[in-house]
């Protein structure tokens, strides 16, 4: 029998307009600012996980490389003992309350040089600078730059997020199956619309409606095929 599994990563690429969180309006203004030629600025954004922090992160850099500049991102787990700057470019750096003692000295060197690069910096982590567990300089420069909080969608956000998601694919969803995805899925939107997306899939290969039976079985994933006939 062959199992199923839950992909939980969306198949999409991030841009703004793909991002839900629209009531962040002067940040996405900030960010799209960033992205251009000759912004120099830095920038922190804070949010929980699942807040939409690496959407932007990834957004912000798209938006750069079609503006013709050159952009650099990584997570903390890829931030070494240096940190190379992109000339007249933008580097992102995500999770940064999740530096090694190496990576946040590699930060805090890039911060010193990004003026004479002509560097912007986009930096995000879970809690806002003053709560960041990092060495105390490196923590002052952060806090020095513009600060931003993502700010979270709201239950009936998040709900009409999830229906146009399912509008754009073709899926034909009721309010039942998006009520019932609200109470029992995860509360993040990149997982809620990773269920949608694997319910439109698992729909198709098991040419079977889209029915909240059908939903309750993908949540409980990993399920055997047999158990979907």
């Amino acid at each position: 029998m062959r199992q199923l599994t839950l992909d939980v990563q969306l198949d999409r690429q991030a841009s703004f307009n793909n991002f839900a969180g629209q009531n962040n309006h002067e940040l996405l203004v900030r960010l799209k600012a960033l992205a251009s030629p000759g912004s120099f600025e830095a920038l922190y954004l804070f949010g929980p996980s699942g807040s939409g922090r690496t959407h932007l992160l990834e957004a912000t850099c798209a938006l750069a490389r079609q503006h013709g500049r050159e952009c650099r991102m990584a997570d903390s787990s890829q931030v070494g003992r240096d940190l190379p700057l992109p000339t007249q470019g933008l580097l992102a750096v995500d999770d940064i309350d999740q530096l090694n003692a190496d990576a946040q000295i590699a930060l805090f060197r890039a911060f010193n040089s990004m003026r004479l690069s002509g560097c912007a910096l986009l930096l995000a982590g879970s809690k806002p600078p003053r709560d960041l567990a990092l060495r105390e300089d490196l923590r002052t420069r952060v806090g020095s730059a513009l600060i931003y909080e993502v700010r979270p969608l709201s239950d009936s956000e998040k709900a009409d997020a999830l229906a146009e998601h399912a509008h754009s694919r073709g899926m034909r969803v009721s309010e039942d199956i998006i009520g019932y995805l609200m109470r029992h899925g995860r509360r993040d939107l990149p997982s809620l619309l990773a269920v949608l997306d694997a319910l439109d899939r698992i729909s198709l290969e098991q040419q079977r409606p889209i029915t909240l039976p059908l939903l309750r079985q993908i949540m409980q994933l990993p399920l055997e095929a047999d158990d979907l006939s």
